[in-house]
């Protein structure tokens, strides 16, 4: 008996020890689950030091800024935010930036930028700026009470730059003097600022851009005036404010931008000949690399047609180099580098995909080809006459770094290695590339490699041993598995999915996340936001599946605009694809499959619930747009027209009218402060449903934006939606 006990112990003893479950809660904790997440690596203008931001293992949404030796690989704090920030309040443009660059949870630095002689870095903090030196020295610059918005250093590193208080500052960085060039900014005037939908929609996220002398500064103004006050109610936990908000709506005015030239000491001011329409955006400002002219692209209101501007900053005459055109719309690029010998590459989808080409005197050169794309450029080697990238060439679920000869273009040349989603920024003469890569089993790594891959130093290994976040949870850690299935038009359409250990004969409930919007592939070989949600939603006993439908990006122009004047149309058809085939696999239990999304994944859900009643077991909705006439200019009138003169793809977009037909079990949620989807959204479904007595679960959230950030209110967020997934999908018999 005695030897029978023993034995049983001893085999108990040598089992493995059983994978841990990754809580919910756990998810939203500090330190974070993927580990440090550096933002913002650069090169020190001499190569020898890498900086970057990096956050807190006690306080993930705080960072600092820290400096690597790039040889060693040692690591140091440069600048303490805690020691150094004076923890005050900051402006409302300064609000509205972060959370339109979708930081506006973050404490701490924000930004930085390195004085090109390598000695320094412009840091703002808690909206005063101070430099800091190497030897970890840090100079205040102002201490004022207003906010000191988007700092810059000056090409030459003579002057610091700023905005205040809606006008645009100069700073002599040797005597500290700071002058005003402009001091008619403020109500709806301002200098130097992007406008809301640029800093929301264009990837333009400043109004200002010094030329490489010094001897200029092109300066955005924007007048707001024409643009419709909207009456928006911040509902918060201790009462509502009424938030009278400008907002461009579709179908409305949009703010005047002007573009001028100036001289750091004010003596001098051009306004830029821009052409006789006002009604036009002005999303992209680049200076020629000799600084003798100005480059911005100018774009129609309907977003057809691209110009690229040459401007003579002495006299704001302008000349047009080229134009691209396209009968849905032309996507924006930050792909415009101009090379020393006047010449310029650029990228366009004039063959269908986005490939990159070199103009020069007025003649065109392609240097990419094939269907994949081309997604950012990352260095031009001049000497070598080499333009680096990153694209798709290998699939679309994977970006790679490349470089092809611009004098005698070739098949690119691969430099990041395969089964890695990669990024990657470069120094000026591009013989260093700072790369970021990640794959779905590896959290986000940051080295610095030499100009043929070849890894020089790690900056951040993030390695997953002992002492990481994720560790504890490696052994219940699900690999997602990636295929393609035949969409309604024959197109394929990728999906990623997640499981847990199958058993024979088992079926699982599905967790179908469902973005779908634009610009919004979901289906890539990388650690994503999201994987550690999922994976606790794997360890919960779901099956996670993702399938990226037409309309979303990286896939040729043919895919991408199946959406124009139909959002709602093919996007649905290709996710009701996916689900059907999804239903067909021999584990996945038919009748308990719930969709859920946020933003444009909100408003899928209800499309997805609308179009097909009974396919869905039950659906989850946050912060979904459910009238596009609400929504901003430039995104919505790019896929969907003007609503003034293009009314019916509007009714057939929105997913107001046929909310009657949704007949499964749906949740709601929304933040009463969002200003990017407005509660207005939901409200109006709300009252659409109430009238036509459809029962619906609803969650809001007092204060909180589009978001709905912070670690308490995300908690909260995903412990209701998977109250209500367990209660009305998992445990349902």
């Amino acid at each position: 008996m005695r030897k029978t006990l023993f034995s049983l112990l001893f085999l108990v003893a040598a089992l493995p020890a059983a994978a841990r479950d990754l809580p919910l809660e756990r998810v939203f904790q500090s330190p974070a689950l993927s580990g440090p997440t550096p933002r913002q690596p650069r090169l020190s203008p001499d190569g020898t030091l890498v900086t970057l931001l990096r956050n807190r293992p006690d306080e993930k949404d705080r960072f600092d800024l820290w400096a690597i030796d790039a040889a060693t690989g040692q690591a140091r704090m440069l600048v303490d935010s805690k020691k150094i920030g004076s923890g005050g309040e900051i402006s409302e443009d300064e609000k509205m930036r972060r959370e339109r660059a979708r930081i506006a949870g973050t404490k701490g630095i924000t930004a930085y930028e390195w004085a090109p002689d390598g000695r320094s870095i412009l840091v703002p903090i808690d909206g005063d700026l101070y430099v800091a030196t190497l030897d970890g020295n840090v100079r205040r610059l102002t201490e004022t009470a207003a906010t000191e918005i988007d700092a810059k250093m000056s090409e030459t590193g003579r002057y610091f730059s700023f905005l205040r208080d809606r006008n645009l500052y100069v700073m002599d960085a040797a005597s500290g003097r700071e002058r005003a060039l402009t001091n008619d900014g403020g109500g709806t005037l301002s200098w130097g600022a992007a406008e809301f939908v640029a800093q929301e929609e264009m990837g333009r996220d400043t109004g200002y851009w010094w030329s490489p002398d010094d001897r200029w500064i092109a300066v955005a103004r924007v007048d707001e005036s024409p643009v419709a006050v909207v009456a928006r109610a911040a509902i918060g936990a201790d009462g509502t404010r009424l938030v009278e908000q400008r907002y461009p709506a579709a179908g409305t005015a949009n703010a005047l931008v002007d573009l001028y030239l100036m001289s750091p000491d004010g003596a001098q001011r051009v306004k830029a000949d821009l052409g006789p329409n006002p009604d036009r955006y002005l999303t992209r400002v680049d200076w020629a690399a000799d600084g003798r002219s100005l480059l911005v692209q100018r774009m129609s209101r309907d977003q057809k047609k691209l110009d690229l501007l040459r401007v003579d900053p002495a006299t704001g005459r302008s000349t047009v180099l080229f134009s691209e055109t396209s009968p849905s719309w032309v996507n924006l690029t930050d792909n415009l580098k101009p090379l020393k010998d006047g010449s310029l590459i650029w990228s366009s989808e004039r063959s269908g995909f986005s490939h990159l080409y070199r103009w020069k005197a007025g003649k065109w050169t392609q240097l990419t080809r094939g269907a994949w794309a081309v997604e950012k450029v990352a260095g031009i080697d001049e000497k070598a006459k080499r333009v680096f990238f990153t694209g798709t060439m290998e699939t679309p679920i994977e970006q790679q770094l490349y470089w092809v000869r611009y004098d005698k273009p070739g098949r690119p040349v691969r430099v990041t290695e395969a089964g890695w989603s990669n990024q990657a920024v470069m120094d000026k003469g591009a013989a260093h590339a700072l790369v970021t890569r990640s794959n779905p089993s590896q959290p986000a790594q940051v080295y610095l490699a030499d100009a043929g891959g070849r890894r020089l130093a790690w900056v951040e290994e993030n390695r997953l041993g002992p002492d990481h976040p994720y560790s504890a949870y490696l052994d219940s850690h699900v690999a997602p598995r990636f295929g393609t299935i035949a969409g309604p038009d024959g197109s394929p359409l990728h999906y990623r999915m997640l499981t847990p250990p199958l058993e024979p004969g088992k079926r699982y409930p599905v967790f179908f996340y469902v973005y779908g919007g634009p610009h919004g592939q979901q289906v890539t070989n990388a650690w994503y936001g999201a994987l550690p949600l999922h994976e606790a939603m794997v360890d919960r006993g779901w099956i996670v599946f993702t399938v990226d439908n037409r309309g979303t990006n990286r896939r040729g122009t043919r895919f991408e605009s199946a959406i124009y004047r139909a959002m709602g149309g093919a996007e649905v058809e290709d996710q009701l694809a996916g689900l059907a085939w999804l239903k067909r696999q021999p584990f996945v239990d038919r009748a308990k499959v719930a969709v859920m999304g946020w933003s444009y994944g909100g408003y899928m859900t209800l499309k997805l619930l609308e179009k097909a009643p009974g396919a869905f077991a039950a659906g989850v909705a946050v912060a979904p747009v459910t009238k596009w006439e609400l929504y901003d200019t430039f995104y919505t009138e790019r896929y969907l027209g003007d609503p003034r003169t293009d009314p019916r793809a509007y009714a057939s977009s929105d997913a107001l009218d046929e909310a009657s037909s949704i007949a499964d079990p749906l949740l709601l949620v929304h933040g009463m402060s969002d200003d990017n989807v407005v509660f207005e959204n939901s409200t109006a479904l709300y009252a659409k449903l109430q009238r036509e007595k459809k029962p619906f679960e609803l969650m809001v959230y007092p204060g909180a934006t589009h978001a709905i950030a912070g670690e308490g209110p995300q908690t909260h967020v995903w412990t209701t939606i998977n109250r209500f997934l367990d209660r009305t999908v998992r445990d349902r018999r």
